[in-house]
């Protein structure tokens, strides 16, 4: 089970006061992050952006006894539809080679120099198949598989997967019939596992009625082992979902039963406090406050009720 590093205030000292929190009650620390286009497009060496950005944190981390998992994201996480802004803001497309190159040069110095235990190659493909652009998602698949040959041919030892959108599979989001994930798994052959997104308060009133079957059904299509690698059930209402802490809980329960149902073999939760938007950089994308009441913690670290059920949760005995 993991926990993301991602801070309720963007600075280092509120980065170290979460994971004091939260590190004795996870196994990994996950990052996902957009790849640093402006960096890399500027001919920054991935080597040197690493050690700028993440080989302390990550350095810090194993000192703490932790493994890591490392999610890049080739568009934007926050609209599917689109490329990453930091490409949208200098002209640049990842349907280009040159841009795809740097893609995987990046990704091979994530693999080699942080050896992340867990590496995610695309997020939420089939979402990213249903919204974008025909060419943006081939992009995705070049891309990913061509990351995923590199990785292979440097022997890095990873467990490396691709992650695919549960509502968006189920044909909830957008609306539609039950599609799942075989055109994903055909896409990403050389993956070795397969991750799932959901957040299922967006069509769900409550967490009782996530179907028993909603993980079984899409994984039925692929061999490879399961992990979740982001998601989440707010604790406060927002737009026009109706939310409390207990039906968080709730989330958290029905989860794990999910997640016993397909034998997943991890659990990646991105926000561990919630964040305080209030002093992040302005402005905020639209679509952020959806996702801004899914942690376990207000922004000052105050425990909800959740935090609780994941602390028991984590202390449970693998299954076999």
């Amino acid at each position: 089970m993991g926990m993301a590093t991602t801070p309720p205030v963007l600075t280092t000292q509120s980065v170290l006061d979460g994971i004091a929190v939260w590190a004795d009650d996870v196994e990994l620390a996950a990052f996902h992050a957009e790849l640093p286009w402006t960096d890399l497009l500027n001919g920054m060496a991935p080597a040197a952006i690493l050690q700028r950005d993440h080989v302390l944190l990550v350095d810090y981390l194993r000192q703490r006894g932790l493994g890591i998992a490392f999610m890049i994201d080739l568009t934007d996480g926050l609209s599917r539809a689109d490329e990453a802004p930091q490409l949208v803001a200098l002209g640049r497309s990842l349907t280009e080679p040159a841009v795809q190159q740097l893609a995987r040069d990046y990704a091979l110095a994530v693999a080699t120099t942080l050896t992340p235990e867990l590496m995610g190659l695309a997020a939420e493909t089939n979402l990213i198949r249903s919204i974008a652009s025909p060419a943006l998602y081939q992009a995705v698949v070049t891309t990913s598989n061509a990351i995923a040959a590199d990785l292979a041919a440097a022997q890095v030892a990873t467990t490396t997967f691709v992650s695919v959108q549960v509502e968006t599979a189920w044909g909830l989001m957008p609306a539609g019939p039950f599609v799942g994930i075989t055109q994903d798994v055909a896409d990403f052959p050389l993956v070795d596992a397969i991750g799932l997104s959901s957040y299922p308060y967006f069509v769900f009133a409550t967490p009782d009625d996530i179907p028993a079957d909603y993980y079984t059904r899409v994984a039925a299509a692929t061999n490879k082992p399961v992990l979740v690698s982001e998601g989440g059930w707010t604790s406060a209402s927002v737009g026009s979902v109706t939310s409390t802490p207990q039906q968080q809980v709730r989330y958290l329960e029905r989860q794990a039963e999910l997640l016993d149902s397909v034998a997943a073999i991890a659990w990646l939760h991105l926000l561990f406090a919630d964040p305080d938007l209030a002093t992040w950089p302005q402005p905020t994308p639209p679509t952020l406050p959806l996702f801004t009441s899914i942690g376990f913690t207000d922004s000052s670290f105050a425990p909800k009720p959740a935090f609780a059920v994941w602390r028991d949760l984590v202390a449970r005995p693998r299954l076999p």
